[in-house]
């Protein structure tokens, strides 16, 4: 595997961190991918510039207007391999494929994640029968769920239905609706409920969560809610089941952003129930729901979320498509046993 060289340029903000590291953690652009961990060990390198001079300490002071020049070395990606890996499609024609991924799968090979992924489990589902996206014979990724997230994806097969899926998740068109389980139950009769900020309801009880999220300042794999800068994010929240300690809730996306719902539901204090990264330590009482249930809930492996419903406009045809999946099994039994 060779390596390649990027130049990521930042110029630091009004009101910066006090120190290089923090300051660069809070301006470098998501997009770019370097957790405050890795700069760090970029300065530590000698791969940080500010102002055209090499600084190695991470503690040095920045101001606002420094410009600063990070030179980073990243392995190249290895060629995706098809892989036997079974798949369940709900639909395929010649220019794109829905399927229902299931927890623990990864959308797209990355680092940690080289292979077993639903991308190596596409290209050898599709042989040799794939147009391919920009030239090159690939499976178009126009969304992605989280790997502990199940549920629908729809992915593109020809750079027509490419570009017209991409135009659809721009203009936020695609419905999406999710299933999960969430700590208690949100009500539009709960005090608490009605002053957190960015939080109202709409008709039917249906909770709307209006914030902007931006990855989180020192932790760059998490999300962190912001009323300004950061990306527009919209999510309505509609509670199906309440069981008293959890409910079961649909969560219908205006837009979609990284672990959008995940970060909301953990704002408004009804965190998922599984979420090892927005869930805190929050643990539903045996006097709730039983010491056997209370144990199923707290030792749930995952985010109970699930990719439930999913329609959008066929790119070529024009027709409207829509689908549906039902519960997985895990998060399926702890219904079951809650209405039990």
């Amino acid at each position: 595997m060779g390596t390649a060289t990027r130049i990521v340029t930042v110029l630091i903000g009004p009101d910066p961190a006090s120190r290089l590291d923090k300051a660069l953690g809070a301006a470098v652009p998501e997009a770019e991918s370097l957790s405050r961990s890795r700069l760090v060990r970029l300065i530590a390198e000698g791969a940080v510039r500010v102002n055209g001079d090499v600084v190695t300490d991470a503690r040095a002071k920045v101001a606002e207007g420094d410009a600063v020049e990070i030179t980073v070395q990243e392995a190249l990606e290895v060629e995706t391999a098809p892989e036997a890996i079974a798949l369940e499609i709900l639909h395929e024609d010649a220019d794109l494929i829905v399927v229902n991924k299931p927890a623990g799968m990864v959308v797209h090979p990355a680092p940690g994640s080289p292979d077993g992924t639903l991308v190596n489990a596409l290209l050898h589902h599709f042989g040799g029968e794939l147009s391919g996206i920009g030239g090159e014979k690939r499976p178009g990724i126009v969304h992605r769920i989280d790997k502990d997230t199940s549920g629908l994806l729809v992915v593109a097969k020809s750079d027509r239905a490419h570009h017209g899926l991409a135009a659809q998740f721009a203009d936020h068109s695609i419905e999406r609706e999710y299933l999960a389980l969430c700590h208690g139950v949100p009500d539009a009769g709960d005090p608490r409920l009605n002053g957190v900020k960015g939080v109202n309801f709409e008709a039917g009880g249906v909770l709307k969560i209006t914030t902007q999220l931006a990855r989180h300042k020192t932790d760059r794999q998490r999300q962190a809610v912001l009323f300004q800068g950061g990306r527009h994010a919209v999510t309505r929240v509609r509670v199906l089941e309440g069981f008293g300690a959890v409910a079961l809730v649909s969560c219908r996306l205006e837009t979609g952003r990284t672990h959008q719902i995940r970060v909301h539901m953990a704002h408004v204090g009804h965190a998922l129930v599984g979420d090892p990264v927005y869930g805190g330590r929050r643990r539903v009482s045996e006097k709730e729901v039983g010491a056997d249930l209370a144990a199923a809930l707290n030792g749930f492996p995952r985010q109970a979320l699930h990719a439930a419903r999913l329609g959008f406009v066929h790119p070529v045809s024009g027709d409207w498509l829509a689908f549906e999946a039902p519960l997985p099994e895990d998060m399926g039994s702890l219904v079951a046993a809650l209405r039990g």
